[in-house]
């Protein structure tokens, strides 16, 4: 295992200055938005609106548990817990470094119904753009991001955007300090957390059950 997989796992919250980084540049410049005013903000939700489960993620595209959570498992909560209408599913962004928070923009600014894929197809093969030796990885998710359908200069125009990552940056901030989030992925089913992936679905299975 090596460090950058191990530091991919659990974001550690006392790296986020770098991140802050960006937000304390949008704020020089005046863009520094409130999140209420973007549409790329809202919720991601899917499921049944009157599930008596709500289960929340919140995640990095640049986390390899995250990435085993979405292909491993994921599929078959989707099949057997969000389809069969017994939880509705909250994505929420918690992202631990610069590429990582372009993604989740990126991923924010394609129409709803196209969001959940582009997460499957950026976490299907997270090893070869995020993680692959040589190259730009920021370079291989603007390919990625093309296969969704965002052109270079859409690409460019919501890398370039101040205001919409001090939004992402300020919401992570808000949760981490809301839920004590210390790394990804985290669960909250209904009003119980679980700061690890489950990594069976069984386990997924009981934790809601016991929500409840």
């Amino acid at each position: 295992m090596t460090d950058r997989f191990t530091l991919s796992r659990r974001f550690l919250v006392s790296a986020a200055p770098a991140l802050a980084l960006v937000g304390t540049a949008a704020h020089a410049a005046g863009t520094d938005a409130p999140a209420t005013t973007d549409a790329r903000m809202g919720p991601r939700i899917i499921g049944n609106p009157k599930a008596p489960v709500l289960v929340q993620e919140w995640f990095s595209l640049t986390c390899t548990h995250c990435a085993h959570f979405a292909t491993e498992e994921f599929p078959k909560v989707k099949e057997q817990l969000i389809d069969t209408g017994k939880i509705r599913y909250q994505f929420h962004d918690f992202c631990g470094d610069q590429v990582g928070l372009t993604a989740a923009m990126v991923a924010r600014s394609l129409p709803q119904d196209r969001y959940v894929p582009f997460l499957e197809a950026l976490f299907s093969s997270q090893m070869q753009w995020a993680f692959a030796s040589g190259g730009d990885p920021m370079q291989r998710l603007q390919q990625m991001s093309a296969l969704a359908g965002i052109s270079a200069s859409q690409f460019q125009a919501i890398h370039d955007d101040k205001a919409f990552a001090q939004a992402l940056f300020t919401q992570v901030q808000k949760d981490s300090d809301t839920y004590s989030i210390q790394g990804t992925p985290y669960f909250r089913f209904n009003n119980t957390h679980y700061d690890q992936d489950p990594e069976t679905y069984e386990k997924f299975a009981d934790l809601v059950a016991k929500a409840t």
